[in-house]
């Protein structure tokens, strides 16, 4: 049987650790961050040369650290 929690009883917490999730770029952002225009980048993803993006539904999402070792990778 378990045991009842009185009110004056903290709730007991488990030591997870908390990962910090960064929010996904949209295409606008990714355009900002780059300095291009947005056309460029759909040029360049239907060539196969721009920053990995993933398609969730109709829409184009970038993962920030990504689109960041992209652009160190460019560097000659």
């Amino acid at each position: 049987m378990r045991r009842q929690r009185t009110t004056d009883e903290p709730p007991r917490t488990t030591s997870s650790k908390v990962v910090a999730i960064e929010p996904l770029w949209t295409i606008h952002d990714v355009s900002k961050y780059l300095g291009v225009p947005v056309g460029t980048l759909y040029q360049w993803r239907h060539r196969g040369m721009g920053p990995p993006a993933v398609r969730l539904g109709k829409h184009l999402r970038y993962q920030p650290a990504a689109v960041r070792t992209w652009v160190t990778e460019q560097v000659a």
